[in-house]
């Protein structure tokens, strides 16, 4: 009777152990990551079909910082928060029309829920570049012949999400993923949104990111 007592009394420990803390869901075999295409014949919308659509539903290009508070009203504030981190902003302004803003934190979430689903680490894209003013642009086009004055970055439809760095949300967490293949999981993601034609995308192998563009 004794015995069967301790018994009882051993399990009920386990059990509070299990509930409250050690007995975390166990991570299952990461799975093969793969992207099955080509980044650039599947990203490739150029310039010209990417400024026709930020013409059409973005905001009027802003002239300088000065004028970004008024016409900042019209869009959206993005901060890092638990799908994107948004790197330092030295040629943009972190704000972008609600679409465009809706359209970051669905890949940034689908990205996380792709990462969940291969058994991987879980990471946070990073957002390189948001909307840039006129003098931004022309700062810019110095340094960058991309960053031209028919950019489609100044209509608060647009930005740019590295597919070289990225931020591991668990530092603890002794699984890493190499970029590679962080790099095949986001676009799958990013291709499923384009295919929903929810937006225009363009691989871009010398800045090293997806330079992105809302439709609706």
């Amino acid at each position: 009777m004794k015995l069967f007592i301790n018994t009882i009394s051993l399990l009920a420990v386990l059990m509070a152990v299990c509930a409250f803390s050690s007995c975390k869901e166990k991570r299952g075999e990461l799975k093969t990551i793969w992207y099955n295409g080509s980044y650039n014949r599947d990203f490739n919308d150029l310039n010209d079909v990417q400024l026709a659509v930020a013409q059409k539903i973005g905001i009027e290009p802003i002239s300088n910082r000065d004028d970004a508070e008024h016409a900042s009203k019209k869009m959206k504030e993005i901060k890092t928060c638990d799908y994107y981190e948004v790197e330092e902003l030295k040629h943009s302004i972190p704000y972008l029309i609600p679409e465009a803003a809706t359209l970051l934190e669905d890949i940034g979430r689908n990205f996380q829920d792709s990462l969940y689903n291969l058994n991987a680490s879980i990471y946070k894209i990073k957002v390189t570049s948001v909307t840039r003013t006129v003098d931004d642009v022309k700062k810019l086009g110095k340094r960058n012949y991309n960053a031209s004055m028919n950019s489609a970055h100044r209509y608060g439809t647009t930005f740019d999400i590295s597919w070289v760095r990225y931020t591991k949300i668990d530092e603890k967490d002794t699984l890493n993923i190499d970029n590679d293949r962080l790099k095949m999981v986001l676009a799958s993601v990013l291709r499923d949104q384009r295919k929903a034609e929810r937006c225009y995308i363009k691989h871009e192998r010398k800045q090293g990111c997806f330079h992105i563009t809302v439709r609706k």
